[in-house]
């Protein structure tokens, strides 16, 4: 039976997955839920707020934080389940039962932060040392496989609670559709031989990914490429794959940030998901994908396959790997090296 009396505290999520989920979860509380929901003033619910919650709008600056956790810390009490959603357990010890929802690989990972910009690396160091600090704020940790259940409990201690609960949007649960016929019902314009929904963070693989459709043009290859970037958030990385656009000749065409309610039209304009990302706690976008019944070329990885069976699969640090698969999805066997016998060896030797 879900709570009748909680606090709800996601002072930092508004975007990705985590908006996805905590849209889902906001809309699943019952009306006679009471309590409090922390949030950020950034995030914009799918639905109305029971009644009983009181909310309160929580800004991006250090203040804001720091005050939401003090006001946390004040109203939770025995009465109170506390869930916090953000990854990160109270700053001050609660005097209710708390349940962390960690949903970022990073925070609990070995990742190699030398890609991601220097305010992201600090504010990921800091929330790494946040965790380590006040992880015995927490009575226990939700995740949501398997995967991660093993990084985390490597990173929390074999004594930690860690709960696995695979927690998805109710969309996922819908029967997929005809997808073939309404592959065959788009108009050219339309139809997109891949699409990737994912924001700009180094981790999310774009510059791998277009140098590999880079090497599909070197072949004479040029499959169509939809992406979902937000041109401000991603200035310079947007530039850049104009640049090779230009250059190569690449089909790749941004569709910019993609409202959650329009997300499945995206997958349904595209024959394929790819999903190149080197590192996701869950990745929510191969399971709305496999719900609508979208083949998905991914990277080889666990996170992958504690989801689904993807139809090919690719070291996603390789380019030329990453290539190779999406000219099997295609049906184009991609070239193997012409192998030389000792006679024309010495042709080409002696012909340089």
């Amino acid at each position: 039976m879900p709570f009748q009396r909680l606090i709800l505290h996601a002072p930092n999520v508004h975007i990705g997955g985590g908006q996805a989920l905590l849209r889902e979860l906001l809309s699943a509380l019952p009306a006679d839920t009471r309590g409090a929901a922390l949030l950020d003033r950034r995030f914009v619910p799918a639905s109305s707020i029971p009644s009983g919650m009181d909310v309160r709008r929580v800004g991006s600056s250090l203040r804001e934080r720091l005050s939401a956790e003090r006001h946390l810390a004040r109203i939770a009490d025995e009465r109170m389940r506390v869930l916090c959603f953000g990854n990160l357990p109270p700053l001050f010890r609660c005097g209710s039962r708390v349940s962390v929802f960690l949903h970022n690989r990073h925070l609990i990972g070995a990742t190699d932060l030398s890609e991601f910009g220097a305010r992201a690396r600090m504010r990921l160091h800091a929330e790494r040392l946040w965790i380590r600090l006040c992880r015995s704020h927490a009575h226990e940790w939700i995740v949501q496989t398997e995967s991660m259940e093993v990084l985390a409990r490597s990173r929390l201690g074999n004594g930690t609670t860690i709960r696995i609960l695979p927690f998805v949007p109710s969309e996922i649960f819908a029967s997929p559709p005809d997808v073939g016929g309404a592959l065959s019902a788009r108009s050219p314009a339309e139809s997109f031989d891949f699409c990737y929904v994912a924001s700009g963070e180094p981790h999310k693989n774009h510059r791998k990914l277009i140098q590999a459709w880079i090497l599909l043009s070197l072949d004479g290859v040029f499959p169509t490429l939809k992406i979902t970037l937000d041109e401000r958030e991603n200035r310079d990385l947007c530039a850049w794959i104009e640049r090779q656009k230009q250059q190569y000749g690449l089909r790749v065409e941004n569709a910019g940030r993609v409202p959650p309610d329009e997300v499945a039209a995206v997958y349904r304009s595209s024959r394929c998901l790819i999903h190149p990302s080197w590192c996701e706690s869950f990745g929510l976008p191969l399971l709305e994908a496999d719900s609508l019944g979208i083949p998905i070329v991914a990277s080889e990885l666990d996170y992958v396959r504690d989801l689904v069976t993807p139809a090919e699969t690719f070291d996603p640090q390789s380019p030329r790997s990453i290539a190779r698969a999406v000219q099997r999805f295609l049906g184009a066997s991609p070239r193997g090296m012409a192998l030389l016998d000792g006679r024309t060896f010495l042709e080409r030797l002696s012909a340089a």
